[in-house]
């Protein structure tokens, strides 16, 4: 079964059959991963994909084939890890939680804008998340590609950019409608599918702890994205110093975005053509905000009425 996708040589493959998970360092390359009665030959470790770390290799998320049906697959094994994030002085406790994850890949199985696959326990209890294989590149990736001026992008490509965001943001509605959170909304974790064109989020592994709104943790990731896509990338204050830009004579102290301190939220400040419909949108995301978003719907009325003011519809 595994002859087809494995090197020509002169000696037989010796094959590693894992039945038990639990240490995931020891799942290489080669080996098989047996889930049931579901054999999975296991190809590459995954990489890290954002802010400088593509080539950190995550050890329990693996590229693999699987043997009945020859199609591409990601496996996902059980790993821990906590940390605290703090946005705009709330304090979110940060851990990964492969059962989050299962459950919601239960509750979007027939939804457009997720990841697909199915969770399975190992012979020892690891709950394993098999993944369909979305071909297509991150959202952050289709953005800083492009090479045009931002006004060009700005009227030409953004409009149709937020409308795809928009079905994204309508999907985190659908799981806080259900109870759940995405829980690690960056713009690397929304894929456009080659295929359908569609924006598709991925790993939903992460959990969060809270005291005060319980989506407000994706909300934030949600207005990082938006402020990326506005920019056409980070508008960052180390850049505008290089340059020299003039808009440094007027940025604040508040118009930085809450969460990366050396990005600018405040893009009207950089962009004057951004209307300001938009723009008071990107505010609340910045450290100057004196309300923020308690939900999904607040943030999708806001961008519809953008769009309608500014016929900015694609």
């Amino acid at each position: 079964m595994a002859s087809r996708w494995l090197p020509i040589s002169r000696d037989s493959h010796h094959f590693r059959i894992h039945t038990d998970t639990t240490d995931y360092f020891r799942v290489e390359y080669g080996d098989v991963v047996l889930l049931g009665d579901r054999p999975y030959l296991i190809r590459h470790n995954a990489k890290e994909g954002r802010f400088g770390l593509d080539d950190e290799v995550k050890f329990w998320v693996k590229r693999a084939i699987d043997l009945n049906s020859g199609s591409p697959k990601i496996i996902k094994l059980v790993f821990y890890e906590k940390f605290m994030a703090h946005i705009g002085g709330i304090a979110f406790e940060c851990y990964r939680s492969p059962r989050k994850e299962a459950r919601i890949l239960d509750l979007v199985a027939d939804h457009k804008n997720f990841m697909h696959g199915y969770s399975i326990e190992d012979e020892k209890g690891n709950l394993v998340r098999v993944l369909d294989f979305i071909k297509g590149k991150p959202l952050s990736h289709h953005v800083s590609d492009m090479d045009m001026d931002h006004q060009t992008y700005f009227y030409d490509r953004f409009p149709g950019i937020l409308n795809n965001f928009m079905e994204c943001i309508d999907a985190v509605r659908f799981l806080h409608n259900h109870g759940e959170k995405h829980g690690d909304i960056r713009r690397d974790h929304i894929l456009i599918d080659r295929d359908s064109g569609r924006y598709r989020w991925i790993d939903y592994d992460f959990n969060y702890r809270h005291r005060e709104n319980i989506y407000g943790y994706d909300l934030f990731g949600l207005g990082n994205i938006l402020i990326f896509m506005a920019g056409m990338g980070d508008v960052l204050l180390p850049d505008l110093k290089k340059q020299d830009h003039p808009a440094l004579d007027v940025l604040l102290e508040e118009d930085l975005n809450i969460v990366f301190n050396n990005r600018v939220a405040n893009l009207k400040k950089i962009y004057s053509y951004i209307p300001e419909s938009l723009n008071r949108v990107l505010m609340h995301f910045s450290k100057g905000a004196n309300w923020f978003y308690e939900d999904t719907a607040q943030l999708l009325d806001d961008l519809r009425e953008f769009q309608t003011l500014t016929g900015m519809l694609s």
